[in-house]
């Protein structure tokens, strides 16, 4: 698993995320190193962002991440044909945008640590229904081929526990075969059962061939129940390649 950092701009146009939207209360899951709670706030939008890296690296995990980005410089270079340049103009503009979303969020988490809290999927430390808007990026699909489906099911249904209104779920790819994730109208299918509505919905953005959609959940006339099926867990670790010093693909 690799953890980036993306930045307002790049949440607004993943999630189509519209003024309206932003004035909602929103949860990042998982945030990352984005800066989009960093720079939210710097706009005094609601914005909360969960992740489980919060836990353990959470004061190094912004340098971490810038270093993360500067180390697969070379790798960006010569693999910059199997990408979409119209967000970020060259790999040089992606880099800079990393770097600086990186930044954003080590000074913000420091500054305001409240917003950031340790917690992963399927599982959050958030009561019913205290989010109006929940945006999840580059983990659930991206993954469709290390998580299995069980864990998928179990994340999107608590994901759609905490959101009062929507889900919105970025990209609907998986991240090292560039295919839309084989199980999607499964799952969607069995959220219509428990009453949450699902849509696919293009986006004004794409890095990865063909990963200009995301998933919406309509959460508003479901009612989390409880069950009596066991957790289903999923642990993918971080690969800090910086550190280990191997190249892998860019996500």
């Amino acid at each position: 698993m690799l953890v980036s950092a993306r930045s307002f701009a790049e949440y607004r146009a993943m999630f189509a995320l519209t003024d309206r939207d932003l004035e909602q209360r929103i949860l990042d899951c998982p945030g990352g190193a984005a800066s989009f709670v960093a720079e939210a706030g710097q706009r005094g939008i609601d914005a909360v962002a969960v992740d489980r890296e919060y836990a353990s690296n959470r004061e190094e995990l912004g340098l971490l991440v810038e270093r993360e980005t500067l180390f697969k410089r070379g790798q960006l270079m010569r693999e910059a044909a199997d990408f979409v340049w119209s967000w970020y103009g060259d790999p040089a503009g992606l880099l800079r945008e990393r770097i600086g979303s990186a930044r954003l969020f080590r000074a913000d988490i420091t500054a305001r640590p409240e917003r950031y809290l340790a917690g992963s999927l399927p599982q959050l430390p958030f009561a019913d229904d205290s989010f109006d808007l929940v945006v999840s990026s580059h983990l659930l699909f991206s993954y469709g081929n290390r998580l299995g489906r069980g864990f998928h099911r179990a994340a999107l249904l608590e994901l759609a526990r905490v959101a009062r209104r929507e889900v919105r779920i970025f990209p609907v790819v998986v991240y090292d075969t560039g295919e839309r994730y084989d199980g999607l109208e499964r799952l969607r299918e069995e959220l219509a059962g428990v009453g949450i509505g699902s849509r696919v919905e293009r986006v004004a953005y794409e890095f990865q061939p063909g990963g200009d959609e995301m998933l919406v959940l309509s959460c508003a006339g479901y009612r989390a129940q409880a069950s009596s099926e066991p957790r289903v867990t999923a642990f993918d670790p971080v690969r800090w390649r910086h550190r280990e010093g191997v190249s892998r693909r860019i996500a």
